[in-house]
């Protein structure tokens, strides 16, 4: 594996459906502007009520990124 560094990042995805959806939902939209995903790990479930009846599904997720120092300096 050698020396790594990693960035970690918290997100939060929604779904109608699922929790699992949710986290989906969260990967693949940070997918589309991050490269180098790690590992995703479920850190809370919640769920949105409206009128007494669950009306979406949230899903806080960790998200590590392999710091490249070239891509990263921002950071």
């Amino acid at each position: 594996m050698g020396n790594s560094v990693y960035k970690i990042i918290e997100l939060v995805g929604t779904s109608e459906t699922s929790w699992e959806e949710a986290a989906k939902n969260a990967v693949e939209t940070a997918s589309r502007t991050l490269i180098d995903l790690r590992i995703a790990e479920v850190k809370e479930l919640d769920m949105k009520i409206e009128d007494g009846k669950v009306v979406a599904f949230r899903t806080k997720i960790t998200l590590s990124i392999k710091y490249n120092q070239e891509l990263t300096e921002s950071w």
